[in-house]
C-alpha cells in the first residue's frame, strides 16, 4: 500500500510543558487549560479547540501527551461530568454530553521525563503504531479562510502526494528567527517540494539559503504549526534520543524532519488560515482578541 493510500486515523498532540512563559497563570492551571472564546462565543478550554481541529479532519482518534501528574486533570475535562451540571442551562448540558463522546476518541498518553517537543512526539510511538499520523502544538489555534479547515487542508496534501507535510505560512524576515523555516520548489496550488528545514535562522543566513523564486525579498516560509507525518518520523527520533543528540538541551523535532525530507522528501503547504500562538501572554492576549472574530 502507497502512503497516498494509508488513511490518517490518529492525531497527536504534545501538551507536557511547563507553561513557564505563562507563569504565574500556569501555577494555577496548565496552559493548554487557559480559556479561549472560539468564533461561536463559546468560552472552552485551549486543547478542547486543537482536538477539534484534528477531528475536524475526520481523525477517528486523538493522544495528547501530558505530564504523568497531569494525566486526571486531562482525563476529567473529556470523561468527567462536573458535580454543578444540574445547574447548567440545557445547552450546556448538552454540551458537557459533546464532551464525553469526544473523550471516547482521547487517549491521555504521559512524557515521564521532560525532554523537549521532540521527546514528547516520541512518547506517542507505540500508540502510533506504523500508520501516518497528523501533528498539532499543543499551544496552538488554527483558523481557516476556507470551508475546509486547515487539518484538512494539510491531510488533503498527504493523500494527493503520498509524503509527509507540513503545514507554512509567509512571514516577514523580521520575525523569522522566532520560528522553524522551509524552503524549496513550488509545485502546485501553494505546494512547495521542500528542499531545506532550518530551526530559527538568523536573517543573514535566511537570506543566503532560504529565500523561495517567486516571493518578495523580505518575505520566508516559516512553520505553521501542523504536521502530516508518516510513522518513520520515529526512527529518526530514536536515534537521536539513543545517541544523546540534543539541540538547547532537549530533543527536538526540526532535525529529525530534515531526515525525513532527505530519506523520503516532504512537502510544504500555505495553509489558507491563520494559527494564533497561546505560549506568550502579548500572543495570547492577541489570540484572545482575534481568534473569535476571525472571518473565513
Amino acid at each position: 500500500m502507497t502512503n497516498s493510500q494509508q488513511q490518517v486515523r490518529k492525531a497527536v498532540i504534545p501538551a507536557a510543558g511547563f507553561g513557564t512563559r505563562m507563569f504565574p497563570a500556569t501555577k494555577a492551571v496548565k496552559k493548554e487549560l487557559l480559556p479561549i472564546i472560539d468564533r461561536q462565543g463559546r468560552a472552552k478550554p485551549i486543547i478542547l479547540a486543537i482536538v477539534e481541529e484534528a477531528l475536524s479532519a475526520s481523525i477517528e482518534e486523538v493522544a495528547i501527551v501530558v505530564q504523568p501528574g497531569d494525566r486526571e486533570i486531562f482525563q476529567d475535562l473529556f470523561t468527567k461530568q462536573p458535580a454543578y451540571f444540574h445547574k447548567l442551562s440545557e445547552e450546556k448540558q448538552q454540551y458537557c454530553l459533546y464532551l464525553q463522546e469526544v473523550g471516547r476518541k482521547i487517549t491521555i498518553l504521559t512524557q515521564d521525563v521532560p525532554e523537549g517537543f521532540g521527546h514528547a512526539v516520541f512518547c506517542a510511538r507505540e500508540w502510533v503504531s506504523e500508520d501516518p499520523f497528523l501533528l498539532l502544538l499543543g499551544d496552538h489555534l488554527y483558523a481557516s479562510q476556507t470551508e475546509s479547515s486547515c487539518a484538512s487542508q494539510l491531510l488533503s496534501v498527504f493523500q494527493q502526494e503520498g509524503k509527509s507535510a507540513i503545514g507554512v505560512r509567509v512571514t516577514p524576515a523580521t520575525e523569522i528567527h522566532h520560528y522553524g523555516c522551509v524552503t524549496g520548489t513550488w509545485q502546485k496550488d501553494a505546494m512547495l517540494e521542500v528542499s531545506e528545514i532550518c530551526e530559527k535562522p538568523d536573517i543573514n543566513y535566511a537570506r543566503r539559503h532560504l529565500h523561495v523564486e517567486g516571493m518578495a525579498s523580505e518575505e520566508f516560509l516559516s512553520v505553521f504549526g501542523l504536521y502530516l507525518l508518516t510513522a518513520n518520523i520515529f526512527q529518526h527520533l530514536e536515534e537521536n534520543i539513543r545517541c544523546d543528540r540534543r539541540d538547547r538541551g532537549e530533543f527536538q523535532l526540526t532535525s529529525c524532519l530534515e531526515k525525513l525530507r532527505q530519506s523520503e522528501g516532504l512537502m510544504g503547504y500555505v495553509i489558507k488560515g491563520k494559527s494564533f500562538d497561546t505560549g506568550l501572554p502579548q500572543f495570547y492576549r492577541q489570540t484572545m482578541i482575534e481568534f473569535p472574530n476571525y472571518e473565513n
